[in-house]
């Protein structure tokens, strides 16, 4: 943006977050080809399945981090080291006490209810208590790691969260490339992940010990900082709860009405659209600190930050996920054969729009995270998870396959217009509707209608022929390509337009060898 050092650090932490991020879904997305082939899309739909109940405990892990991650980051100055310390001390009490019980909850509980949920019988019932106990456990290191990881958050140290988790993805891949051929079971790729989590785990523990030794302490239960953690928390929890819903109520009604297949492929086409959009949401992850920084500043200032975030972000994410929109037939064709070619493409088209409707929100959130408005997460959330749930209900039994992932478009379009009713409520300034419609609105529905228009324009040159990788990939590129010059050029239309050129230069001059002009 127009301050280079804090422009500078902010996209030097981008970056490194995102290369992390590449690095790790590109092995994830490389190694789900192998996996799918190795162990069949009914034994991988139940892998899915096992996931998706799983999905919920995600809720408290992730509330617990970032109400963490916002109190440290408030308390970095050596005089507030024994406060941090008790906030530190607190969560991972929280983390090992709640984790501990949803573990044996899983593994009790979570076997018998999906056999009747899902009507699974033969090897994939057997396999359940495996993979439900390996799962768990994984989650409980990435739970207990993600307290340690707080440490790095509040001080904005991306470079080493980037390489504890480059050194779990390659330890995850690795192990399946080794495990998943002698035991071909949905419970040994959960294995296989938990391993990779356990790796991250070790990992942040020994680099905690050895930078930040002063800032750890042992489990310990203090009564303020609970009640602090416990305040943010908790809404916080209801917020990550209902954004866990939207994503896994397609595959919990899929493994209910259908066999484990269609589940299988839901999850394909659903973790190429995931690895995406969480990619574009590791890159504004930063803001989060960022913004946590920014207490004292004015409110125009907080505004002016916020929407020149979000057209940078939104830009983006129009690219990225809308070029996924005239390759998603040809793609999966390479990626995972003919037949989930023919079965995902449609549900990865639906899934990828939905995805840049749900990038409206995310600058926003970071604001409201930053700044304690736990309760507007929550029900920006909530809204989005009625409106996914309701439309799932009803589409999915009497549409079936064909209606997956009708329910994300529904659920994000109800959350862009909660955004913007409660971004009216938190900023009173002049021009408020005019910002959004250029920095939010405008970037998003000019990429989908570009996207959609290519899907068109191209669909009969796409299947003239078998693809081949650099065909799709460089279609691929090409139409990213498209999609930003589009959206660019529509945002430079306007009294807006002026201040995203300058900060479009700012990223040149920043990452570009030659500087912008």
């Amino acid at each position: 943006m127009a301050e280079p050092d804090g422009s500078f650090r902010l996209l030097g932490n981008s970056a490194w977050n995102a290369a992390a991020f590449v690095i790790g879904v590109g092995l994830n997305l490389v190694i789900l080809p192998f996996v799918v082939f190795r162990l069949g899309l009914a034994a991988f739909g139940v892998a899915g399945l096992v996931m998706a109940c799983l999905a919920p405990a995600l809720a408290f892990s992730n509330a617990l981090a970032l109400s963490t991650a916002r109190e440290l980051a408030h308390r970095l100055a050596p005089a507030e080291r024994d406060d941090a310390r008790r906030f530190f001390a607190t969560a991972l009490l929280l983390a090992v006490g709640i984790g501990g019980l949803i573990v044996i909850g899983f593994v009790a509980a979570g076997p018998p209810l999906a056999r009747l949920a899902f009507h699974l019988s033969g090897d994939s019932a057997n396999d359940l208590g495996r993979a439900f106990a390996l799962g768990a456990v994984g989650w409980l290191c990435q739970c207990l790691s993600a307290v340690f990881l707080t440490l790095f958050t509040a001080r904005q140290d991306y470079r080493r969260i980037s390489s504890i988790n480059i050194t779990s993805a390659v330890v995850a891949t690795g192990s399946m490339v080794v495990l998943i051929p002698s035991w071909p079971q949905a419970s040994t790729f959960l294995g296989c992940q938990a391993l990779g989590f356990a790796t991250g785990l070790l990992m942040v523990f020994v680099l905690s010990r050895l930078r930040l030794g002063e800032w750890l302490a042992r489990p310990a239960l203090h009564r303020g900082p609970l009640g602090d953690l416990v305040n943010v928390g908790s809404w916080q929890l209801a917020a990550q709860g209902g954004g866990l819903l939207s994503g896994q109520v397609d595959r919990y009604l899929l493994g209910a009405l259908l066999q484990p297949q269609f589940v299988g492929f839901y999850t394909i086409a659903q973790r190429l659209e995931e690895a995406m959009y969480i990619g574009i949401l590791k890159v504004g992850e930063i803001l989060f600190p960022f913004f946590s920084a920014l207490q004292r500043e004015s409110s125009d200032r907080k505004a002016e930050l916020l929407f020149r975030s979000s057209w940078i972000l939104n830009v983006l994410a129009a690219s990225a996920l809308g070029a996924l929109v005239p390759v998603a037939g040809p793609l999966l064709y390479l990626w995972t054969g003919p037949e989930v070619a023919a079965e995902a493409q449609r549900v990865l088209v639906v899934l990828a729009i939905a995805g840049m409707l749900g990038c409206s929100a995310n600058v926003f959130t970071f604001y409201l995270l930053a700044h304690g408005q736990s309760r507007s997460i929550a029900l920006i959330s909530l809204v989005t998870a009625v409106f996914t749930v309701a439309t799932s209900a009803i589409a999915l039994p009497y549409f079936g396959w064909r209606a997956a992932g009708w329910s994300a478009c529904v659920g994000m379009s109800a959350q862009i217009v909660a955004t913007n009713l409660l971004l009216r409520r938190s900023f009173s300034i002049a021009g408020m509707w005019s910002r959004v419609a250029h920095f939010v609105l405008l970037p998003l529905g000019t990429g989908i209608a570009t996207a959609l228009a290519l899907r068109y324009a191209l669909r009969d040159a796409l299947f003239d022929h078998v693809p081949h990788w650099w065909y799709v990939g460089g279609l691929y590129c090409v139409a990213a390509a498209i999609i930003f010059v589009v959206v660019v050029t529509a945002s430079r239309v306007g009294p807006h337009g002026a201040v995203c050129w300058r900060d479009l230069r700012v990223i040149a001059t920043r990452f570009l060898p030659l500087r912008a002009t």
